[in-house]
């Protein structure tokens, strides 16, 4: 197993490589019900699609290999711990005579960022053995291996906005308009387990009342605005964005950024951190702020685009 720069070698898509992107999984807003008495935390959460996403390749062989290229392929670490040959290896395990191959990883979205960069890449994986070994993309051991993969992939193994809850296998699609957007990282990692721990549920304590988890947010319809959408976002929260500012006070500084744009209607943190995104009333606005936000820090990760 190898990790690396590109080569032009590499740059080339032989006939038989079969491609998918990884796109970047945006929580729109993310409220935490409780902690389960297994220790999981029970979520609710509106998530989206970016524009922007790794991209994973696979080329059909024998053996089952992992290589890394792009600008963020060093931050990936090991790669033998890359969720990418978990996700395989598992599914390996439940699908006899599993064809699998060499995949090559090129890395564009920064890590432990709370947009499901590692997830996005197992799902992106699960999606190329499916197509490699004709297999539905709703087949039984495929979602069984996107749980048992981590609680980001069966969302992004669908990759279609919906809310997410329990831990992150109920699924309920949803119609989003497209959300001109856009997305900060300030380079900084923040581990999932640190912000919830310093959430401090104990286990079997719920974080809302009985009441607030019988009446669950109702969304807009399909075809309702935009303005409609965000005002809807605006009056939920991100339960983790207070416990990961604590952890890294660095992303209060990103979401003041980005209210400070011209046109932001809504800034936040997605995930567990430390990205954060501002949605806009077209992608002209969102341009102009990302461009402001890269002249102002030119050491922050930052992409204008579309959430869907």
């Amino acid at each position: 197993m190898t990790s690396g720069g590109t080569t032009d070698a590499a740059a080339k898509s032989p006939a038989s490589e079969l491609v998918e992107d990884g796109r970047a999984k945006v929580n729109l807003t993310l409220r935490v019900v409780g902690r389960r008495v297994d220790g999981y935390h029970d979520l609710e959460s509106v998530v989206a699609f970016a524009d922007c996403a790794d991209r994973l390749s696979l080329i059909p062989g024998a053996e089952l290999q992992l290589a890394t290229t792009g600008p963020l392929a060093e931050a990936c670490g090991e790669v033998t711990d890359n969720l990418v040959l978990k996700a395989s290896r598992l599914l390996g395990e439940r699908v006899p005579g599993l064809k699998t191959g060499v995949f090559r990883l090129h890395k564009v979205l920064p890590v432990a960022a709370g947009i499901g960069g590692g997830s996005a890449d197992a799902a992106a994986a699960l999606r190329l053995l499916a197509r490699a070994n004709g297999l539905a993309i709703d087949d039984a051991r495929l979602i069984e291996v996107a749980r048992l993969t981590g609680a980001d992939v069966p969302v992004c193994l669908a990759s279609h906005a919906c809310v997410m809850t329990g831990v992150g296998e109920s699924l309920m699609p949803l119609d989003l308009p497209k959300l001109p957007c856009v997305l900060v990282n300030p380079r900084v990692a923040v581990a999932t387990k640190d912000v919830f721990a310093a959430l401090g549920l104990r286990s079997g304590e719920l974080l809302v009342g009985v009441t607030d988890v019988l009446q669950a947010m109702v969304w807009p319809e399909a075809g309702a605005s935009l303005e409609d959408w965000v005002e809807a976002f605006a009056a939920s929260s991100n339960d983790l964005e207070a416990p990961a500012m604590r952890i890294q006070p660095v992303i209060g500084e990103v979401i003041s950024a980005l209210n400070a744009t011209d046109g932001a209607w809504l800034a936040r943190m997605s995930g567990s951190g430390a990205t954060c995104f501002a949605i806009y009333e077209n992608t002209v606005e969102a341009g102009r702020a990302a461009e402001k936000i890269r002249r102002d820090h030119p050491q922050w990760w930052v992409h204008a685009g579309t959430l869907s």
